[in-house]
């Protein structure tokens, strides 16, 4: 006898998310930005540019906030930290890529308004922190333990205190570089990086040694 499948507890197979169609939808979303600024831009706007439904766009974001931030977050994405066999040039490599990303328009766009957007919206404000800075602080996570391979900087011995020093090492760099790019426009060139960098890694020796 044959068994019929119970069509309850059949598993539901929904059209599966499409990568291209993220990176479209994203990208127009940046440059939606760049052309109308954050008051004119709408998700229907992006669809259009992207070539999909708005439905789409529903099923993926709820709001035009939770678009905007992740079409920042890819961008920040984007950075890299390599092993150029010490802290102070691993960060000073770093750091001047996150200034050329920020020269970029879309970039710079993006960011500035959803900053200045999340000064009064708070779920907006919390998915910054989760898709941007929660997600670079990796960069941050892993210089300091390769130069704790390296014997540039001792092992750690107080996670809780280990967790606030990368905090400010990222408040510092990120909070550094954006004021001098975007605020004093003033360029973030190789002699400022290595001033930088010589601070940080100078004010890193600093903690370990009163650690």
């Amino acid at each position: 006898m044959c068994s019929r499948t119970n069509p309850s507890r059949s598993p539901r197979t929904g059209r599966p998310r499409s990568t291209a169609a993220d990176a479209a939808i994203l990208e127009a979303t940046r440059a939606a930005l760049v052309e109308l600024g954050w008051s004119k831009l709408t998700m229907g706007d992006v669809a259009g540019r992207a070539g999909v439904a708005k439905t789409t766009l529903y099923r993926r974001w709820a709001n035009k906030n939770e678009l905007v931030v992740d079409a920042v977050a890819v961008l920040f994405d984007e950075l890299e930290l390599p092993d150029l066999g010490s802290l102070q040039a691993d960060i000073e490599h770093v750091v001047l890529q996150f200034a050329a990303l920020l020269e970029r328009p879309e970039t710079k766009t993006a960011l500035m308004a959803v900053v200045a957007e999340s000064t009064r919206d708070e779920p907006l404000r919390e998915r910054i922190r989760g898709s941007i800075v929660d997600r670079q602080k990796r960069l941050v996570l892993a210089g300091r333990e390769r130069a704790q391979q390296r014997g540039e900087l001792p092992a750690d011995r107080d996670p809780v205190a280990v967790d606030a020093i990368d905090d400010l090492i990222f408040d510092v760099v990120a909070g550094a570089v954006v004021h001098r790019a975007l605020v004093s426009a003033e360029p973030v060139d190789e002699p400022w990086v290595a001033r930088l960098s010589a601070l940080l890694v100078g004010g890193l020796g600093a903690v370990a040694a009163h650690g």
